[in-house]
């Protein structure tokens, strides 16, 4: 008898668990799954990447967090009438999904399936109720690629304020060091910025950490508001300290020594540091405040009790928004199956290889230039040209640098503000400028012109992004007609222009400027052979 009724356990679990609520629930989910599954390969995709590694455990914590919260609030076993709001944030985030999938642009994609989440949310337990979820719904998005614009330009910055740091401790230590660039010349080695900073992997993950840590905290707002800000300059701080270890180590013990400590130091410790001194951090602020209250009573850990929140799922009820949004998902996941296969619209063009050797008064000075293997896996570029051009021997150079992209959906082009600052270069000043007008068009033709120094060397750079016959100078507006280019005819391709001239200590800027100005009017003439317009 005991073994019937332990067969039967599971049946009577499902029995009092299903409904048509929970029918229409999971219905409507499984039609999300299909609808934003190239949202979700994107996710799958950018977890294999060091730092977001972190990404599957995100989905568990938020779920986790949500159960805690639903605590809070009594059950309900009457109707909802305020299901309205979910509707419309569901069919938001089913038009951002679209977008997405028509540009083929696959974060967007993702970004919407976040979106859709908190619209679910609010289906099943209305807006008064729903709307208190936020938290669990908001941490999803560190689960989310940063978009490749913003990951590069703040990644860069944050790998010179760490690499400042470090080298600023070393020169404390006593330690002969030298940053330049993107290079920390330790005398017995040197290390590129990358990889002196590879410890900021763990900013991701350290920043979802900080985000629970803030929520579960009981203390003041503004508490909760520093620890969550804190994250970042705690991991900037920590690598900092890997790179002055690393520079002692080298200088006392030998290179050798370096690979096992970096290993080591790398991982778990640089985690574990940083999630300590936020321990720390809290602790000081709840001893300085006047009502006094412990660390474990400012942290609300309690996990009992969370399956029986599980089983409230079970209390949706079956309403009329519920139905549609089941309905509307799985009818735009079987649309979608149905739609014929958006590939990316190739476009003819001339390799850069045939790239003319002269342009109109300007002769190329020697062979075209190769990127080093990393530099070019960073740039991502499907072809790419370097090369010296001057008008006679003697005269002044212009290099000239072009990259194309047949497909910018999955990364794209690399702001020379992020290249250039890497290679040693600092931006002097940096200005964005339509100069149509001296180009004899009435098409907008935007630039970016700039000065850069290393040393007492400078230089003069015109550079600009271009999609279709679009000159654009802004990387996030490039982006945006990425997205509106590839919903309109599926094209996502796009390319990157940049002209350099050394400023010699005995000219004026204006002469720089006239050279680049010489060599971008005989540019426009071959130019839409590579990089086509239309």
């Amino acid at each position: 008898m005991s073994v019937l009724n332990n067969t039967l356990k599971p049946v009577r679990f499902l029995e009092n668990f299903m409904s048509w609520g929970m029918f229409w629930l999971v219905a409507a989910i499984i039609g999300a799954l299909i609808f934003f599954s190239d949202g979700l390969n994107a996710l799958l995709v950018a977890w294999q990447l060091p730092e977001y590694s972190h990404g599957p455990l995100i989905p568990v914590l938020s779920a986790l967090l949500f159960l805690r919260q639903l605590k809070e609030f009594p059950e309900n076993h009457g109707s909802v009438s305020d299901r309205l709001p979910g509707v419309f944030v569901v069919l938001l985030a089913m038009t951002m999904g679209t977008l997405g999938i028509l540009s083929n642009i696959d974060d967007i994609v993702a970004y919407a399936l976040i979106l859709w989440v908190g619209g679910l949310l609010l289906i099943s337990f209305g807006w008064r109720t729903g709307k208190y979820f936020w938290p669990p719904v908001l941490h999803l998005v560190y689960m989310l690629p940063l978009p490749g614009v913003l990951y590069y330009k703040m990644s860069a910055w944050l790998q010179f304020i760490s690499s400042e740091l470090g080298v600023w401790f070393l020169q404390l230590m006593s330690v002969p060091v030298f940053l330049d660039g993107n290079i920390i010349d330790l005398g017995v080695l040197k290390l590129h910025v990358a990889e002196a900073c590879s410890g900021l992997r763990y900013l991701f993950p350290i920043l979802s950490f900080s985000y629970i840590f803030a929520v579960l905290y009981k203390g003041p707002m503004w508490h909760k508001a520093v620890l969550l800000i804190s994250a970042a300059p705690i991991t900037v701080l920590m690598n900092s300290v890997r790179i002055a270890v690393a520079g002692v180590i080298a200088q006392r013990y030998g290179v050798e020594w370096l690979d096992g400590f970096t290993h080591f130091f790398e991982g778990w410790v640089i985690f574990i540091s940083c999630i300590l001194i936020l321990f720390l951090l809290a602790w000081i602020m709840l001893k300085l405040q006047r009502e006094k209250m412990s660390l474990t009573e400012a942290l609300d850990l309690e996990t009992d009790g969370l399956g029986t929140q599980a089983m409230r799922l079970r209390l949706v009820q079956p309403s009329r928004a519920l139905v549609f949004s089941g309905v509307f998902m799985i009818a735009a996941a079987l649309s979608l199956q149905a739609m014929p296969e958006r590939g990316m619209t190739k476009i003819e063009r001339d390799s850069f290889v045939l790239f003319p050797r002269q342009l109109e008064d300007w002769s190329q000075v020697g062979r075209a230039t190769k990127l080093s293997p990393g530099i070019e896996n960073v740039l991502g570029a499907d072809d790419y040209h370097q090369v010296n051009f001057a008008v006679s021997e003697g005269t002044p150079l212009v290099g000239l640098f072009m990259a194309w992209y047949d497909d910018q959906s999955q990364g794209g082009v690399h702001s020379p503000e992020i290249c250039l600052p890497g290679a040693g270069w600092e931006i002097a000043w940096l200005e964005r400028t339509d100069i149509s007008q001296t180009m004899g068009t009435d098409t907008p033709f935007e630039i970016n012109r700039a000065i850069i120094q290393k040393g007492e060397a400078r230089m003069m750079v015109y550079y600009w992004f271009q999609q279709k016959s679009r000159k654009i100078a802004w990387d996030f507006e490039a982006k945006w007609w990425l997205m509106v280019d590839g919903i309109r005819t599926g094209r996502t391709d796009g390319a990157l222009v940049r002209l350099t001239t050394i400023i010699a200590p005995d000219e004026e800027e204006a002469q720089a400027e006239a050279r680049l100005k010489s060599m971008l009017d005989a540019l426009q003439e071959p130019l839409p052979r590579f990089i086509p317009e239309g």
